[in-house]
């Protein structure tokens, strides 16, 4: 049985030895020394500020981890202090530019909206002022057709009066010359 658990130890502390080198970092929420073994009691080598990226080597012991910092020094911190998220550090200036991106968009969005809106506000006056000159139009159009079959009306009046009064005209002319008397005509016996 103590075989068993010798293998089982051998080979989870193979894994750890044999497992790749990764970027890891300092959490951001911290100041932490480098210790020169895995605990407080070995001498500091160093610090690392918080976001700082760091090799970690995979070597667990206690609740130090071995790692490799930006200056390439060989040192342990506090597990806990490890992490595999990158730092604030490294992704502030990406969501800085990300949020510029999104804020240009999000105006240009608005811009456009707010010119839509003006577009669709002009648009619907424009119709309203079509509308209204329309009903003018078709106005104009009821009056000149009622001024044109009025003078029509009038014209024809006119005519049948002309024509009235030339027929009147023409029969009394014709009355007083029945009642004319006639020259009497000379005869031509007469010497002249």
């Amino acid at each position: 049985m103590l075989r068993v658990i010798h293998f089982f130890a051998l080979l989870l502390l193979s894994m750890g030895i044999s497992a790749q080198a990764s970027t890891h970092y300092v959490s951001d929420d911290v100041f932490t020394y480098i210790h020169g073994g895995p605990g407080t009691e070995f001498r500091i080598i160093g610090s690392i500020e918080a976001g700082q990226p760091i090799t970690f080597n995979g070597k667990v012991e206690g609740d130090y981890s071995q790692i490799i910092d930006n200056k390439n020094r060989e040192g342990w911190i506090r597990s806990d202090f490890v992490t595999d998220k990158p730092s604030y550090r490294v992704r502030f200036p990406e969501m800085e530019k990300e949020l510029i991106s999104v804020n240009e968009q999000l105006n240009s969005i608005s811009l456009n909206t707010d010119n839509a809106a003006q577009d669709l506000e002009l648009a619907n006056q424009k119709i309203i002022e079509l509308q209204t000159a329309l009903k003018a139009a078709l106005t104009e159009r009821d009056t000149a057709r009622a001024e044109v079959s009025s003078n029509i009306d009038e014209q024809q009046f006119k005519m049948w009066q002309q024509g009235g009064i030339i027929a009147g005209i023409g029969a009394l002319i014709g009355i007083v010359l029945v009642y004319l008397p006639r020259p009497q005509r000379r005869k031509n016996s007469r010497w002249m």
